[in-house]
């Protein structure tokens, strides 16, 4: 791993250890039932801090993405039929390859367990038959106990429910977007739509994945936002606003390393197969470069045959590179027509409308968003350790950090207290503040910098005297003499969305 590349000060990089750190001492995330020893890995939990990043960065979301286009939002069901899955092909199609050793009987994914051996990276859609040569050739044995593997095998990782007191055949949703493709009839017809469409839906999926770990990068239990976006097929070049992210630079990766190219560039060049395509892969990019991560980090990695996932014809990654390796926070799949052919088979209902004057079975381009693994990938990139002042800074951006700003007494005495709790009274319910009475300033300037407040506002005794209190910026640690009367309208500039 490259340290150049990733924020230094000093001889210490901002690393996983050091986001973990951050995030169990100031309420970012932790695991679930913790304080139970049969807990289960995959399961983790939003503290305060946390939900109030994950929140601003949805409202982002919606902000540059769901809102830019007129798309539409819904919230569907997190339980759906048998049915459904049969259709989507994930009851045949959703696994995971594993192997299990015959002499201790644990179990493991074979892909992770040859790369992390061998270091040789077999895809895990792969014919079973090449993890079986791979672990052959390599004299492959258990981590535990050194014996030999069973042949590998598909796991498939829905969680299966039972429905009433018969309990009915039922899953929990591997991914949120099916309700999307189940109801698109309904929304198009009820919603008066006009394509390209798209259909947005934040929420929970679930994975029965083998080996759980890193926190929030591989969770049973995970929050997605996808989009799917239905076209006709035949107008996949005929794109209005193409012109508005022509110019955006995208770091696209075909064989060994990524290529800066502006999405014109990549259309023009066949990289991308069409404007429509591009449009989303740009305005996505956009996305990140507001979310504070480093898009200079970051690639579209197109998908080989052996990689895309079932339904997908053609496929991008948008990934991002990290301490622990590059991370995919996004998958952008070019579904065609296979999940609404998949469900008008399996249902007999009607999928086709009416684009204009011609009938149309729409395609459907996918922006399927890893929340968690976004939200990780935030604070890495945003977590500083400087030195120079000895603190520890989350420079997030100002408009996604969880509080907006620390209202501090200097000391609780001589009347600061009651002046510091009305101007925090009359801030708190426009702006995300903190109230804090208690310990040195400097420490207490510390721990609103761990948590990416850009600022702290300290009442002395000369507020008293002229109404006026001391602002201090987060990242330059700059003070400045301010009146209370113009505190609103610093905050409101600077927290604002772009």
């Amino acid at each position: 791993m490259r340290r150049d590349l990733f924020y230094e000060y000093g001889d210490k990089i901002m690393d996983y250890e050091s986001v973990m750190k951050l995030a169990l001492e100031r309420g970012f995330y932790f695991p679930s039932c913790e304080v139970y020893a049969d807990a289960q890995a995959g399961f983790w939990e939003y503290g305060p801090t946390g939900v109030g990043l994950k929140n601003k960065f949805l409202q982002l979301w919606r902000r540059e993405l769901i809102r830019r286009d007129g798309m539409l939002e819904i919230d569907g069901s997190q339980i759906m039929s048998k049915s459904v899955f049969e259709a989507s092909g994930h009851l045949g199609n959703f696994a995971d390859p594993i192997i299990k050793c015959i002499k201790c009987n644990s179990t493991f994914r074979a892909d992770r367990t040859i790369a992390d051996i061998t270091k040789i990276e077999i895809p895990e859609s792969a014919d079973l038959e090449e993890f079986d040569n791979a672990i052959s050739q390599n004299n492959i044995k258990c981590p535990k106990c050194k014996g030999d593997f069973e042949k590998t095998k598909n796991f498939n990782m829905m969680f299966k429910v039972g429905i009433g007191p018969e309990e009915e055949e039922a899953y929990l949703r591997p991914e949120t977007c099916q309700s999307i493709f189940v109801d698109f009839p309904r929304l198009y017809k009820t919603m008066r739509g006009k394509l390209p469409l798209g259909i947005g839906q934040v929420g929970k999926s679930f994975r029965n994945e083998i080996a759980p770990r890193q926190s929030l990068l591989r969770l049973r239990e995970f929050y997605q936002a996808e989009i799917e976006v239905f076209c006709n097929p035949t107008k996949l070049d005929v794109v209005e606003k193409f012109e508005e992210i022509q110019d955006v630079i995208i770091r696209i990766q075909t064989d060994s390393e990524p290529i800066a190219m502006t999405c014109k560039e990549a259309v023009e060049s066949k990289i991308i197969p069409n404007k429509f395509v591009a449009y989303y892969l740009g305005i996505l990019t956009e996305f990140y470069e507001k979310t504070g991560i480093d898009v200079a980090k970051s690639r579209f990695r197109k998908l080989g045959e052996k990689e895309k996932a079932f339904y997908a014809e053609v496929a991008f990654d948008f990934e991002v590179e990290t301490t622990i390796g590059w991370l995919e926070l996004v998958a952008c799949n070019y579904r065609s027509d296979y999940d609404l052919t998949s469900h008008a088979t399996k249902s007999k209902a009607k999928f086709e409308i009416m684009d204009g004057d011609e009938k149309v079975l729409p395609h459907v381009f996918e922006i399927s968003m890893g929340i968690d693994r976004s939200l990780y990938t935030i604070l890495e990139h945003s977590l500083k350790d400087d030195k120079e002042h000895e603190r520890i800074v989350l420079s997030l951006k100002p408009y996604l950090s969880p509080t907006h700003v620390g209202i501090l007494s200097l000391v609780k005495k001589d009347g600061l207290k009651e002046k510091t709790d009305e101007i925090y009274l009359n801030i708190k319910r426009k702006y995300d503040a903190f109230l804090d009475h208690s310990g040195a300033i400097g420490r207490r300037y510390r721990r609103l910098d761990e948590i990416g407040a850009p600022f702290a506002v300290t009442v002395d005794h000369q507020t008293l005297e002229d109404n006026t209190v001391t602002i201090r910026k987060r990242d330059s640690m700059e003070q400045t003499r301010i009146n209370i009367s113009e505190l609103d309208s610093i905050l409101s500039e600077s927290v604002a969305f772009p």
